[in-house]
């Protein structure tokens, strides 16, 4: 069996195992093995203690690993959370969260005009995501395609059984998302990085990252509103701060995509802050040092 086939086997186990366990057993074993994986001090461990060193770089060495040990516990919610989120109830879901502004969601749809938000790793995306649909909003995402096709067509049976429109991430998604988006839709798109040579260059925190340019230029092209949402996890739950991003001013589309991309980039930069151990950020996201452009 190839690797990537055991990858997958070792994912649909866990799926059924962590529904089976008690609630507070699930979850104290997802805290012990982020312990454990903190222990190790592996590759997505450093690189997360590395992204986090830049967003508060004033902390001492045993500060960073103290809050890079508390990221590495919120992103094992997060998958305890996928694993066990297909059995609560809608009352579960629409109890456990809790939003600012969210009328800048809900107007544009209400209105039919559309909207596109775009947020970062944060919190629990899928529970934000499973609480708009819960309320009837219809919701179009991406998904990015996995190997082996197995797992992927887990994870979008996974976001299909919330009650999302999950795409697949290939070359005719922007045209089937502008048209969602024309027919006053909601589209969320997790936008915080985009190393390929399509992404557009930010300036975030202390250096130059790559960000997605898709948000904006849905946004512009269609004229739905763009906002941009930071999840952050509470004890019962997830809160979500929405935020209004202007579509910027230029002579060009690519400059006003580039500007606008910048926009969502501040406004993603401020939720981390804020919330640091929640920006689920395991991969390099920075283009510096001994970085790499593919193609």
């Amino acid at each position: 069996m190839k690797v990537e086939d055991l990858s997958a086997v070792a994912y649909f186990a866990g799926w059924r195992i962590v529904r089976w366990l008690p609630e507070k057993s699930a979850y104290r074993l997802f805290s012990f093995v982020a312990d454990r994986a903190s222990a190790k001090n592996g590759k997505s461990f450093s690189r997360l203690e590395s992204n986090l060193r830049r967003v508060v770089p004033e902390l001492s060495t045993n500060e960073l690993r103290t809050l890079a040990k508390a990221g590495m516990r919120s992103y094992l919610r997060y998958w305890c959370d996928t694993f066990r989120s297909p059995d609560w109830s809608s009352a579960r879901i629409q109890s456990t969260v809790t939003i600012n502004d969210a009328e800048l969601l809900l107007e544009p749809v209400r209105s039919k005009r559309g909207v596109v938000v775009a947020l970062p790793h944060a919190g629990n995306w899928d529970h934000a995501g499973s609480y708009f649909c819960s309320l009837g909003i219809p919701l179009v995402t991406v998904v990015e395609r996995l190997k082996p096709e197995k797992l992927f067509q887990k994870f979008l049976e996974y976001r299909q059984s919330i009650g999302m429109e999950a795409l697949p991430l290939d070359g005719r998604v922007m045209g089937t998302l502008a048209s969602r988006l024309r027919e006053g839709k909601l589209v969320a798109l997790v936008a915080d990085r985009d190393l390929s040579r399509s992404g557009i260059d930010v300036k975030f925190f202390d250096g130059i990252a790559r960000m997605p340019a898709g948000p904006a230029l849905l946004a512009l092209r269609t004229g739905a509103d763009l906002i941009t949402a930071f999840v952050s996890y509470t004890a019962s739950g997830i809160h979500i701060e929405f935020r209004k991003v202007e579509i910027a001013s230029g002579e060009t589309e690519s400059e006003q995509v580039a500007k606008t991309v910048q926009l969502c980039a501040d406004n993603f930069a401020s939720g981390i802050t804020q919330h640091p151990a929640d920006w689920h950020m395991l991969q390099r996201i920075w283009v510096d040092g001994d970085f790499v452009e593919r193609s």
